[in-house]
């Protein structure tokens, strides 16, 4: 989309969404274009619901902020406005649209002069600009009807209260450490009479002047006595006593966790990357603990299905009559599953079954994802060459229509999309159909192949639209990813029949409810979202965190392996406040957490980082932060401060020396 286009999405699907009423705010900021007030660079981002770095250590705040700040002063097309803060003067263009004249002051020398350049290029002709010290306000044009602060200030300068005539509203950030405060409102009702109201947690750069902060924030010392508000930093003392701390994963007490989850059918249990160690290990014991104390019947994971159900095959010592002719997880990103931490839970999976679950079928190993396209193909071939060639000779002339994509699916969407190549839609579908069919006659002999087959049928179809529709936004591709996956969870508590038990290994991004995210804000939906809507209080969802460490991720889509270093994680992140606790490793009880103001608190809507295959620190905030109400998504949450990254298994293991496993083939 171009600018306009995403300005206008912004304004509809975002700030309209979450709770800007005004219409002549939402007005000015559809009229105010972002990007010009952004580094050549940074431009791409405009229109993210972020904060955006613009030099001199200062930020363009996000549009929401923006947005939410101009509509708590309540201006008139006649008032006259205080802007403390023009850092790069698009909160004073925006101000401009509303009110008749805005009065804007930058302490930095080099923005300011920038600021004025631009909007006065700009064609803001309404708007002044003065390089000063903000705390004192600008007096010789006071008293102002309205003032606005885009700082955190330890108090609201008396300055500043003095030039707000009667009736007039001041905003501003306050608390009493430089980098958490809460939004305050004051309304001057006489010449000494102010009413006063909070309107929520944000983070500011500190407010620095003769009535803020002192220059040199390492001691953090304010220049005026504080305004007595209620202090962010009690927050982490809360956490720290409503936390179960653990020492060490082996040792962990899952008691109280067990007993929270009670009698949950579907346990999610999220990662904040796809290359920790200690994430897959925590979830890995839990898991154990599901299977024996809660007789959990199957594991699903965000994997592809027939490279999962190799695993599947290993784990329920299943023979087969012939060997697989290819590598399980061999594509990008290898590491993701094939791991040392994975592997430890597949033999121990495997020993289980064999002690405990000789009768039946034993506890499964499935994946949900959709991107083995062609695999899948070849596995409904080979299915069908077994039980009938016949119809396998027909399956290879409809999926023949896919075959020229087959070193690069993405391409056949694009295709399809100019033009250039019709649809193999309508073949791959009368596929999943006619082995649909089948169920009633082969199901007797032939039925857990037949399902294995019609899994693998129903991924192809529905990979053929994923890759269709990924060219229309990530918006929808997502949504058909993650219904994609869960439907087949529910085919598979449907395949295990009565009151089936799953676990869920996925990423924190799926298995949090979407909707207490700014990506559910959009439109998208996820797995933990449709479990909630379809199961209830029948789901039982746990999210993982950390601060620093380092992960296995790449630099690029379809890049090698990296060990990476983890930044700590930024100030006005959920993590951040976890890191604040001075705890190693704990659980966090949030749905059902003794400490209901604590959970109220912890609702208020915080970054919260998500690193999948790809990690890149140099645009950190951008690339994996996300804005969430995290006892909203989780009903728990587990935090290691310190993290280290997964450990990658090789594709050949020793016959001699390795226990045999089902990734790698076996070199003689």
């Amino acid at each position: 989309m171009n600018f306009d286009q995403q300005r206008e999405r912004l304004v509809e699907n975002e700030l309209r969404i979450l709770g800007i009423r005004d219409e002549s705010v939402l007005r000015a900021m559809r009229t105010v274009p972002r990007e010009e007030f952004l580094s050549e660079e940074m431009q791409e981002f405009a229109y993210r619901n972020a904060p955006l770095p613009i030099g001199s250590g200062q930020t363009i705040s996000q549009p929401l902020i923006v947005a939410h700040m101009a509509e708590a002063l309540e201006l008139e097309p006649r008032d006259r406005v205080l802007e403390i803060g023009a850092g790069s003067g698009y909160a004073a263009a925006v101000l401009s649209r509303i009110a008749k004249q805005v009065f804007t002051i930058e302490r930095h020398r080099e923005l300011a002069d920038t600021a004025s350049e631009r909007l006065k290029r700009l064609g803001y002709a309404n708007v002044q600009v003065r390089c000063g010290d903000g705390t004192r306000g600008w007096p010789e044009e006071a008293p102002f009807d309205a003032i606005v602060v885009a700082a955190g200030g330890p108090g609201i300068p008396k300055a500043l209260l003095d030039q707000l005539c009667v009736g007039g509203r001041l905003v501003i950030p306050v608390g009493e450490v430089p980098d958490s405060q809460q939004l305050v409102r004051a309304i001057r009702r006489g010449d000494d009479e102010f009413e006063y109201e909070e309107l929520g947690a944000v983070r500011f750069v500190p407010l620095i002047g003769e009535a803020g902060w002192e220059a040199d924030l390492e001691n953090q010392r304010p220049n005026v006595p504080r305004r007595t508000a209620k202090p962010a930093q009690n927050l982490p003392v809360q956490l720290r006593e409503a936390a179960e701390p653990f020492s060490s994963i082996e040792n962990a007490d899952l008691r109280p966790l067990m007993e929270r989850i009670g009698d949950a059918r579907l346990v999610l249990i999220g990662e904040a990357s796809h290359g920790t160690s200690e994430f897959y290990r925590i979830r890995a014991e839990i898991t154990k603990a599901l299977i024996q104390q809660k007789n959990f019947d199957f594991v699903a994971i965000e994997a592809d299905w027939p490279d999962a159900y190799r695993i599947h095959d290993f784990v329920t010592h299943k023979e087969r009559s012939e060997p697989h002719d290819w590598e399980a997880f061999s594509r990008f990103p290898t590491w993701m599953w094939r791991n040392q931490e994975v592997l430890d839970f597949i033999h121990w999976l495997r020993d289980f079954n064999l002690q405990h679950r000789r009768r039946g079928r034993g506890v499964g190993f499935y994946g949900l994802d959709l991107y083995s396209l062609f695999t899948s193909v070849d596995c409904v071939l080979n299915y069908l060459d077994r039980v009938d060639p016949q119809a396998a000779s027909v399956a290879r002339v409809r999926y023949g229509c896919l075959t020229p994509w087959e070193g690069d699916p993405a391409t056949y969407g694009r295709a399809t999309l100019t033009g250039r190549y019709r649809s193999c839609e309508g073949e791959v579908v009368r596929m999943l159909e006619d082995l649909s069919k089948r169920r009633v006659a082969a199901s007797v002999h032939d039925g857990e192949d037949l399902f294995d087959a019609q899994l693998n049928a129903r991924l192809v179809a529905d990979a053929e639209q994923y890759y269709r529709i990924m060219y229309y936004g990530s918006d929808e591709s997502w949504n058909h990813r993650d219904t994609h996956m869960f439907d087949t969870l529910r085919l598979l508590l449907g395949r295990y029949g009565g009151r089936a038990k799953a676990v869920v290994w996925e990423h924190n991004s799926h298995l949090g409810n979407a909707a207490a995210t700014q990506f559910g804000k959009h439109g998208q939906h996820n797995v933990g979202q449709l479990c909630r809507q379809a199961f209830g209080a029948d789901v039982y969802a746990i999210g993982q965190g950390t601060d620093h460490g380092t992960v296995a991720a790449a630099s690029v889509w379809e890049g090698p392996m990296e060990t990476k270093q983890v930044r700590p994680a930024l100030t006005d992140s959920y993590e951040r406040l976890m890191h604040l606790t001075e705890l190693d490793a704990f659980f966090l009880p949030l749905t059902k957490a003794r400490n209901t103001q604590l959970t109220s608190a912890l609702a208020q809507r915080r970054l919260e980082r998500a690193v999948g295959v790809i990690y890149r620190p140099e645009t950190e905030r951008l690339s994996h932060y996300f804005d969430a109400s995290l006892p909203n998504q989780f009903d728990e949450w587990i935090w290691f401060d310190a993290t280290t990254a997964v450990h990658p298994l090789t594709t050949e293991q020793l016959a001699a020396h390795e226990a045999p496993h089902p990734f790698a083939i076996i070199d003689e």
